[in-house]
């Protein structure tokens, strides 16, 4: 392929992967304006962002699996047009109810576009310089959704309605997939089997935990509803476990994890975005619930802290190479835990202290490609690609447990306050953090 048709390939796929990251944060500027619109509380809220996070995370390994199966350019194609449909349904939903269900279907096209982007990018482009460059394009693609989703989401909020912010999708996805029909080649096919046990139990766990913290919000902790719930999932974690163990062909097999390095890097992925998309849905909604902000105003009082987190997305090649792996994390994980204090104890005093303490935390981002690099020189060389797999699904899965639960603890005192939900994302970065030191150690 020459070097202007693989560009032009390379952009399509990046613009694919785009709507996938927008649609992790954009929503969050909208979550008021969609309560006061379609009514709810604030457990439809946190369904709204969890749906899609939930299924995503919970069908990111399977749908990697199927992929192969089928081409990994036909299986992008299937996905962006399964989210643009379901991003039409977001847009058009008449209740709460079918917002979510299509949130939900939104996340099922996002777990097809996340793995086939990088099947798709290994295929096009050599190792060396042209790989390592469409990387770091794919790379920087996340951090401009994660930057633009906010602020281009209270634009269009406020200046048109809530409702747009999903339309947006729909250009960009006519435009990745036509660029993906006339410039990218299709991938090889492969057959790997099909663990619906361990797909159940994945979605049963992830699912039933998620639940029973958001029923927590609107019932209480002593429900039968949520006790139930956090009861399911646990069981499907211990049974996923021990079926994984089982089945000849697992969807995760659990000699992976024998490898010390590979399991702590993943531990602290899930950690970290349980803290990272926690924090955001809450502040999201402690700005404009609590502080007044309009939704323009929110995305622009979480520019400090998405802005910390893009400048180092696009320096932390240089940084690592400087510090080391773990001594990055560490780093990192020490920045996001004061950072967690600062808004612990300070956090919805007033929008302008909020957004200083935002800053700090914000460091954390530093543990993301470190955390990466440690997992994949963990994994054995054959597993790469699953290795991947897996550290995105905890990734994915800890982001859905972190709005479920930190935003139940947002409003415990009947007034949304930040003070228990970011003491525990500051007690689970300490925990990450001792896990990271006793990880350099032994490293």
């Amino acid at each position: 392929m020459d070097d202007a048709r693989a560009r032009i390939g390379l952009a399509a796929i990046c613009s694919g992967f785009l709507i996938v990251t927008l649609d992790a944060l954009i929503v969050n500027v909208a979550l008021g304006p969609i309560v006061a619109d379609l009514g709810g509380s604030l457990s439809g809220a946190q369904w709204v962002v969890s749906a899609y996070t939930l299924v995503f995370a919970t069908f990111l390994l399977t749908m990697g699996a199927w992929s192969d199966r089928i081409g990994a350019k036909r299986a992008f194609l299937i996905g962006l047009c399964v989210f643009a449909v379901a991003s039409a349904g977001c847009a058009a939903t008449p209740t709460m109810a079918t917002l979510i269900a299509a949130r939900a279907v939104q996340g099922l096209g996002a777990a097809l576009l996340m793995p086939c982007s990088l099947a798709l990018i290994t295929h096009m482009f050599p190792a060396g310089p042209a790989r390592r460059g469409a990387l770091a394009a794919w790379g920087g693609i996340s951090s401009i959704g994660m930057v633009g989703g906010p602020v281009l989401g209270g634009v269009l909020v406020d200046s048109v309605g809530w409702r747009t912010i999903f339309l947006v999708n729909l250009p960009v996805a006519a435009l990745a997939a036509a660029g993906m029909i006339a410039y990218v080649a299709e991938t090889p096919r492969h057959r790997h089997p099909f663990d619906l046990p361990g797909q159940v139990l994945v979605v049963g766990a992830l699912g039933g935990l998620s639940g029973g913290f958001i029923a927590a919000g609107s019932a209480g902790w002593g429900a039968p509803e949520t006790i139930g719930l956090l009861i399911l999932g646990a069981l499907a974690v211990l049974a996923f476990w021990h079926v994984e163990r089982a089945v000849p062909m697992p969807m995760i097999p659990t000699e992976i994890f024998r490898n010390r390095q590979f399991s702590v890097a993943v531990a602290i992925a899930g950690i970290f975005n349980f803290g990272v998309y926690g924090t955001i849905f809450c502040l999201s909604l402690l700005y404009h619930e609590k502080l007044g902000l309009s939704p323009l105003a929110t995305g622009l009082a979480l520019l400090p802290l998405v802005g910390v987190i893009m400048v180092i997305a696009f320096t932390s090649a240089r940084l690592i190479g400087y510090l080391g792996e773990w001594r990055s994390v560490v780093i990192a994980l020490s920045g996001g835990t004061t950072g967690a204090v600062l808004l612990a104890a300070l956090g919805g005093t007033s929008t302008a202290v909020t957004m200083a303490c935002t800053v700090p935390f914000g460091t954390v981002a530093l543990a993301m490609q470190a955390m990466t690099a440690l997992a994949m020189e963990g994994a054995p060389a054959e597993r790469i690609g699953l290795a991947s797999g897996i550290q995105n699904a905890a990734r994915q899965g800890g982001g859905a447990l972190g709005v479920a639960l930190l935003g139940t603890l947002l409003s415990t005192t009947g007034t949304l306050a930040l003070h228990l939900p970011l003491a525990v994302v500051a007690a689970f970065y300490l925990v990450a953090l001792s896990l990271a030191l006793l990880g350099r150690r032994r490293g």
